[in-house]
């Protein structure tokens, strides 16, 4: 009975994410509504200095910087000291924020074909202001209402004890900026008719991984979320007739094929596992927290910043949310980074290059990501021999090797117009299969079975995995 369960699942997301077909909305109605709400809403968003913002403030002992209520997040310094890399000690500016938010989805069949409710979202941060987020996007603070604003709508179906959960997972955000930050990735499911609020609508996941080919039109929070979709089959005992039925769904799509696959890997689970093991006992990451006045960053009381990233202060007036006016610290980024997977067929089946990524900001040292996730602007001007593995690759790629290319935006409530980006790239059979010791090819599947454990897999590889599709 279990085992019918699970592949009834699999099998409504995957009629779902190969349905583009919507009698509600269309793809193309849903880019016009985007575009509607861009160009209607009111938004403004003014540079002020840290002095002047009146909900936050730096503390006279540490520098850092904190809100009024000690809510919400605190940006702090980090001493960071490793083994791993180039560079092994160095002093940051990082988000701490210990409190677990809610991404969470509400799907519902309709007519046999299971839909998302995705919410227009408007973020400070957005290139554009408007994308596609999860039905629920909210902090703790947010939803226990710390701001003293509204409720967020639809909070109460996620907090109901006999909810229908299809996916429920806790996963990480960027190391890099973020102190062990998580948040709770959940997708449920209703029977009963539900309203649909303004700047909701009901989309199949094949609208919302069409829509990732766009340039900025999903966030953050919606492609996390949606790559924790379980398709595969590795370690279910489903018969054959319904993996016949799965990959009929397909049309023996050459990625699904690799999501399935789960007979001779490279690499099985367990050598996954013990190539995570051996790095987290090879390389040191000893993170301190400090009081961000002893980071030696340029603070000129407008902006926080070296020549990577910098905190800067803004005043918010946005309609249509929780809180119309606000004030708030933002993360800047000096320059675009790529985030890219290089994925080759190897006895016909696809295997992406997974690299054990390091960043301080890890619950358990290393975590999963993409082949390269870098700002290549960096590297560019300085010898080949300098450059993260596989940079090359990945900028002297042929188009028709390109599988997936746009640009996806970072989280914009707490990054200013961040964009990255996102690539699947294509390599032949003259790229060898022998890689450095902090990469390893894993099936898709393998990658799909490993987002069901929390901290295994990054926010940028699970940005480019939840825009895959099988049509």
């Amino acid at each position: 009975m279990q085992n019918n369960k699970q592949f009834d699942i699999i099998n409504d997301f995957l009629i779902s994410a190969n349905t583009e077909e919507n009698p509600f909305i269309s793809t193309d109605k849903i880019l016009e509504w985007l575009r509607y709400r861009n160009s209607n809403v009111n938004v403004n968003i003014q540079q002020i200095p840290f002095s002047e913002m009146a909900d936050w403030y730096l503390d006279k002992n540490t520098g850092n910087i904190v809100h009024k209520n000690n809510k919400f997040f605190k940006i702090e310094g980090i001493d960071v000291k490793t083994n791993y890399g180039k560079i092994n000690e160095w002093q940051q500016p990082i988000i701490n924020q210990p409190e677990i938010g809610i991404l969470g989805i509400i799907t519902k069949k309709i007519n046999g074909i299971l839909y998302f409710l995705m919410q227009a979202k408007i973020e400070p941060g957005n290139i554009n202001f408007v994308q596609l987020s999860p039905t629920l996007q909210a902090t703790k603070s947010n939803y226990t209402q710390a701001h003293s604003g509204k409720k967020p709508e639809y909070l109460e179906y996620f907090l109901r004890n006999n909810k229908k959960v299809l996916v429920d997972q806790l996963q990480s955000e960027q190391g890099t900026r973020f102190l062990k930050k998580r948040n709770r990735n959940i997708i449920i499911e209703v029977n009963e008719e539900i309203p649909v609020y303004e700047d909701f609508c009901w989309m199949t996941v094949g609208q919302i991984k069409k829509l990732m080919t766009y340039n900025n039109v999903i966030n953050m929070d919606t492609r996390s979320v949606i790559s924790t979709i379980p398709f595969n089959l590795i370690n279910k005992n489903i018969n054959n007739d319904n993996k016949d039925k799965l990959i009929e769904i397909t049309n023996s799509n050459s990625m699904f094929l690799s999501m399935i696959h789960n007979k001779n890997t490279i690499n099985t689970i367990d050598e996954i596992l013990q190539w995570l093991t051996d790095i987290k006992v090879k390389y040191e990451l000893q993170v301190k927290c400090i009081a961000l006045n002893k980071v030696k960053w340029i603070n000129n009381n407008h902006t926080i910043y070296n020549d990577n990233f910098s905190i800067l202060a803004a005043n918010i007036q946005i309609e249509n949310r929780e809180v119309k006016t606000w004030n708030q610290p933002l993360i800047k980024s000096s320059r675009e980074g790529i985030i890219a997977f290089l994925v080759k067929k190897i006895e016909g089946i696809y295997y992406f290059l997974v690299q054990g990524v390091i960043e301080p900001g890890n619950f358990d040292i290393v975590e999963m990501g993409p082949t390269v996730q870098c700002i290549p602007n960096i590297y560019l001007n300085s010898s080949e021999n300098k450059w993260p593995f596989f940079l090359k690759d990945i900028t002297d790629a042929k188009k028709e090797n390109i599988l997936y290319s746009s640009y996806q935006s970072e989280e914009g409530g707490r990054f200013y117009r961040e964009q990255n980006k996102n690539m699947i790239i294509k390599v032949g059979d003259d790229f060898s299969i022998k890689v450095p010791s902090n990469y390893r090819w894993l099936t898709l599947g393998q990658l799909n079975y490993f987002l069901k454990y929390n901290n295994l897999i990054n926010i940028q590889a699970r940005s480019l995995l939840g825009a895959i599709k099988f049509v």
